[in-house]
This record gives structure tokens, C-alpha cells and sequence, in this order.
């Protein structure tokens, strides 16, 4: 009994002193890791939308759950919209443009966990992702797959993802039609 004790006492201090340089670790790199997350939405809004700033708008949010944020162009170009929605593996962050006309001027995604090869082309920055991301560029919010209709050529083999992308990029086209 003692030495299962002691083996239990001897864990528990392991467990806690990991822990403890776990906290410390977060502590010290939480402000780079937010300023890195700033400079690579920046660089997505920027990428789908050129402006000298965007400005943070109101939106019915129960109305369209899977949208974060809406942000207007500083210099009357349109709105940058951020979105999480579900793909084929998990969540998908993205940043949508659309201009005055709800006409899509890109994608940009920002973070995934898609498979790589598969539905992580959508978001690579070799050709297949870059001519990709391209096709959305002019589409209004009947936005589909060919495969749903629409003009935007699915992914080979990431039917999932490049369908889940395509209703986001709508719903980011409707949500700022909403705005009026």
C-alpha cells in the first residue's frame, strides 16, 4: 500500500510541475500568438478586398450563425465578412469579399483542419488551391458546385469541402445584401 502511495505522490508532482511549465509557456507567448492571428486575418481581408481600413458593422447574428464579423471597407468598396463553418473535417475559417454590386472578389482561408491533399487544396498556395479560390471571384449568391448546379468546379476527391465553401461564400454574399 505504501509504494502505491509513494508512485501516486511522485505522478501527481510530475503531472503538476508539466502543468505549471504547460501555464507558464501560454503565458509568455499568448501576445505573439494573438498579434500573429491579427497580421494573418489583416492580410486575408486585405487579399479579398482591398482597403486603408474596415470598420466593424452591426448584423443580425441569429440570423446567420455561422458569420462572425462583418467589416465595411474604409474606402466604399464593399464588406469583408469572417466566417466559421463546418467542412469535411472540422471547422473552416474564412474570409469572404463582396462588393457593392454582392458580387464575390475572393476567398481567403484563413484556418482548417481538412485533410491534407484533399481538402487542404483549397487553402494551399500552389496552383491548385490559388486557381481554386479564383473561381469564386465574380459569383453572386447563387454561388454553387457543378455538381449543385453551379459554375465553381469541385476539389477532386473534396467534394465536402469545396461544397461547405461554397455555401459559406452565399451566405457571406447574403448576409451583406442584408445589411441594405
Amino acid at each position: 500500500m505504501n509504494k502505491i502511495l509513494k508512485l501516486t505522490i511522485v505522478l501527481f508532482l510530475v503531472c503538476a510541475v508539466v502543468a505549471g511549465v504547460l501555464g507558464v509557456v501560454n503565458e509568455l507567448t499568448k501576445d505573439t500568438i494573438a498579434e500573429q492571428q491579427r497580421i494573418k486575418t489583416e492580410r486575408a481581408y486585405a487579399a479579398v478586398l482591398a482597403s486603408d481600413g474596415y470598420t466593424e458593422v452591426a448584423f443580425d447574428k441569429a440570423a446567420f450563425p455561422s458569420i462572425d464579423a462583418i467589416s465595411e471597407c474604409t474606402n466604399g468598396a464593399g464588406h469583408v465578412v469572417m466566417t466559421t463553418f463546418t467542412g469535411a473535417q472540422g471547422k473552416i475559417t474564412m474570409a469572404v469579399g463582396v462588393d457593392t454590386d454582392y458580387k464575390c472578389t475572393g476567398i481567403s482561408i484563413i484556418s482548417h483542419s481538412e485533410t491534407s491533399g484533399l481538402g487542404a487544396n483549397a487553402a494551399s498556395s500552389a496552383e491548385v488551391g490559388v486557381n481554386w479560390r479564383a473561381q469564386f471571384v465574380g459569383e453572386d449568391k447563387t454561388v454553387a458546385i457543378t455538381k449543385a448546379g453551379g459554375n465553381i468546379d469541385a476539389l477532386a476527391g473534396a467534394t465536402i469541402t469545396s461544397r461547405s465553401v461554397a455555401e459559406a461564400t452565399a451566405t457571406a454574399i447574403v448576409a451583406v445584401e442584408s445589411l441594405g
